[in-house]
Order: structure tokens, then sequence, then C-alpha cells
């Protein structure tokens, strides 16, 4: 099967958060299963120092637009891990500092920036090779499952050619004014409330919803979840007329990047059946956050994420000063919302024998963090799929999570410590606190903790199982197709 990916980010070129870590794993695994993967994405400015000296492989893929066109260089980035990579090359467009926004907001372009992108890789398709399928990701690519069944609608070579569009967040939707319509040659007839309009918009995603062959999100909950109120930010009606077409495949982990049993980024290796380098690594850990004198007994709870209420960080702030005075020292990486990250700063410099923060992102130090920690948090608002709770399992690092999408999914709290982390349900920072406590009492019966850290370490959730699973939505949309 040949299987065209589109995506505005793909690690570890041009990453923000969760889908590129997607679109970096997946074609590697159906690679591995025999099928034939290329990938596109923007060739933004952090791309093109990455790969400074990219050949061409189409000189001008041409995009109309009503008064001008725009033309694109579809740029070769060569075989990796069997993924033949593309980059879709319009300097005006993606040679910026950021992917998607400024400080003071979102490029007022980027319904042109990400209508162009995916204009031009259907064109390019149609010079490299038309695949059996496209799949699709987010809002920034879903225009191009819209674009198929419309100015590509008598388009032969396209006819037969399905698209399977992902949600990796349905909060994230490309909402832009009516004039869109026109600026990309779309159908005035298609803004309508059943298929592009929302609000008197346009909406990128919702006209991905509507013209994918199939809906793929990232876990099974979640996939539940945004058919409510509750979480599909505006597009649950339209995403319930979809239900037959909607899927929920939780995401896999990179084992090869995650592992600690091989992972170059941390103090010592370990596995389920030896455990003695993870308190090598807790050391380290505390050394490199010059944390010293922390007992044995000392419970160490660590937090690498975005600093978000999405995240749950309002949680976590919540209990803070009551946290701080259990037996835990508290480790947190990550960066978002100035508010929080001021205030968590702020905490940090009141407790210095107990609570650490780093405002940024540092690969290394998150690897770090989920080696030597004991506790990981992740009390998220809404999770849609969710890795770092996947890797705190293959770390042994106990995880505590809201009972929400991918958390739900993948971790099990069985009384007595039989699971292999804790939930909470309720959005509160006491029943966040209270699962904490769970936590730290099992923490203290180390018979106890051994078993749930063998337990986490087993499980396995390498991207095989679902690779398989999305090889049977691609054939099912095919098969419609034909």
């Amino acid at each position: 099967m040949h299987i065209v990916f589109a995506a505005s980010e793909c690690a570890p070129w041009a990453k923000t958060g969760g889908l590129a870590d997607v679109i970096s794993a997946l074609p590697k695994t159906l690679v591995k299963m025999g099928h034939k993967v290329q990938v596109f994405i923007p060739y933004y400015r952090q791309v093109a120092k990455a790969f400074p000296n990219a050949t061409v492989a189409l000189p001008s893929v041409t995009v109309p637009f009503p008064t001008y066109n725009r033309f694109a260089r579809i740029l070769d980035g060569g075989l990796t891990d069997g993924v033949q990579m593309y980059f879709v090359d319009v300097p005006e467009l993606f040679d910026r500092e950021s992917f998607y926004a400024t400080p003071s907001g979102d490029y007022p372009d980027n319904a042109e920036r990400f209508g162009t992108f995916c204009r031009a890789v259907l064109e390019a398709t149609k010079v490299i090779g038309v695949p059996d399928v496209f799949h699709v990701h987010d809002w920034q690519a879903a225009m191009a499952a819209v674009m198929l069944r419309s100015i590509y609608y008598f388009d032969p070579v396209f006819r037969h050619v399905p698209a399977v569009l992902t949600i990796h967040n349905a909060g994230y939707q490309g909402w832009f004014p009516p004039r869109t319509m026109e600026t990309l040659l779309l159908p005035w007839d298609m803004f309508k409330l059943d298929e592009l309009e929302q609000y008197d918009k346009v909406n990128f995603l919702k006209g991905g919803i509507v013209y994918a062959d199939a809906i793929t999100t990232v876990s099974q909950t979640y996939a539940q979840e945004i058919q409510t109120a509750e979480f599909g930010n505006g597009l649950e009606d339209t995403l319930r007329r979809r239900s037959s077409d909607l899927f929920g495949i939780l995401n896999g982990a990179d084992y090869s990047e995650w592992d600690p049993a091989i992972d170059p980024h941390i103090a010592a290796h370990y596995t389920a059946d030896k455990l003695d380098g993870k308190k090598e690594c807790r050391r380290d850990l505390l050394h490199a956050l010059r944390l010293e004198d922390v007992d044995d007994s000392t419970a160490v709870i660590g937090v690498v994420s975005r600093f978000a209420t999405q995240k749950g960080i309002d949680l976590i702030v919540g209990i803070l000063d009551r946290l701080l005075q259990e037996d835990v020292v508290l480790v947190m990486l990550g960066s978002g919302e100035e508010y929080y990250e001021r205030l968590l700063t702020e905490m940090a410099e009141r407790y210095p024998a107990k609570m650490r923060v780093q405002v940024k992102f540092d690969n290394v130090m998150a690897h770090k963090i989920e080696a030597g920690s004991d506790i990981f948090l992740m009390p998220s608002r809404y999770e849609p799929g969710g890795l770092n709770q996947i890797y705190s399992l293959k770390y042994g690092t106990i995880p505590v999570v809201r009972a929400t999408g991918g958390l739900q999914d993948s971790v099990e709290d069985l009384p007595d410590g039989g699971g292999d982390g804790f939930k909470f349900s309720g959005y509160d920072p006491n029943d966040l606190l209270d699962a904490i406590h769970r936590a730290l009492a099992a923490f203290q019966d180390k018979k106890v903790w051994k078993k749930m850290m063998q337990r986490a370490m087993a499980q396995d959730f390498s991207w095989d199982k679902p690779a398989q699973e999305y090889v049977r939505v691609y054939e099912r949309v095919i098969q419609n197709r034909t």
C-alpha cells in the first residue's frame, strides 16, 4: 500500500507537541510492515537549518489563487528509516520565526499558508506518484480532504483516492473569515452549517471531518469524548453524524527513543528485572538539579508538560503548598502560559529545598526526569492521547493521571496498588491530592512499589498494534472508494 502523510510537524525537525512524534514514528512502523510511505511537511526555517542543501524533487508546483499564483518547490528530504520525506518550500509563507504564530497572535495568513501547503501536496503527488490513500493530520492538513472532494472532484487521477483525517486535538480547528472560500477557490455552496461554516467562519477541521472518508483520533476514550459538548469544542454534532466513520486508535511510543534499557540520555540503563540503574538515574537527576541530601524514602515527583490549563497545571498550583509539606521533592520542566511560568518559578524560589522548575524545552532533561522520578503527574483537563504517561510506564515511573482521553486508556488503577498507576476523575485539586496521597502510601511499601514498577514496565505501547489498526482503516476507505 502507498500512503502519503501530510502534516504541519514531524520530529525532530519541526515539533511543538505529540503530533510531531506521531508523524515521525507511525510511518516508520508502516514501512516495517511492508508499506510505502511518503511524508510531506512545510519547509519551515527550522527545517531548512536541518536540511540546508535538500535536493529539488520538483522545481515548481503551481498553486492558483483568484488574482495570482503561488509557486512551491518540493524538496527531497531523503529516506529516514525507510520513510521518504518531502518538504513544501514556499519561502514567503514558511520562512518565519515560528510555525503558526507570533507572541501577539496567529499569523493572519495561516489560511493561505496551509491552504497552499495542502494543494501543493496534492499537485506534487500527481507527478511523484498518486497514493492509495492520503492520511492528513489536524486542521493544517485537513483542507486536503476538502479539496479532494471539491476542487479535484472531476480529476480522474484522484477520483478513487480516499483521505483519512486524524484529529490530534479538537481544540485547535483553524477558523478563518468567509472570504477564505474565495481565496482558496472553494465553491461557495460549501459555506454552510453542515459543511465548512461554523459561526460565520470557515472551519478547516470541520471541513476535514465532513469530507474525509474516515476520521481517527488518538485514543478510544477521546473518540467518545469529542462527541460531547464538554470536549467537542462545537464540533460534537458534526462528529456524531460521522460516528460510524470515527475510530479511536491510541498513540504508540517510539521505544527506540524512550526505553531505559538503551536510552543514551540517562545516567544508567535498567530493565524490569534489573532495577538498580533507576536508583542511579534518580541520584543523577537530583544532582543535576542541585537537590542535595534527599533521602531514599522521599518521593521524587516529576512533571514534563506545557504549562497550560489544558494540562491541569492549575490543579498542581492549587495543591502546591500542601503537597510540599509532604515528604517529596517536585521537579517540573516545560513552558507555556506566562502566568504559570512566573507563578511556578516563584513557588520554586519559595521552596528551594523541595522544588525545581526549568522553563524551557530540554529533551535530555525530559529523559532524565522520566528515568529519575518515582512518580509522574499528568492531571490534564483533557488529553486526546498523551505520550508522557506511556513513557513513564516504560521507565517504571508510576503515573498519577486524570481519567480522561488517552490517560484513561493507558493507565490501570486497581485496588491496593494492583495496577500500574493512579487515576482520579473529578477536575478538582483535592482529587489530585488524594490520588497523590494514595501513590505516596504505596511508595512507602517497597515490595508493592517494585511490583507496580515491574507491571508498568511490562506494558507494550509500541506502534505495532496501532499501525495495524490504521492499516485496517486504510483498507476500509480504499474498498469504499472503489
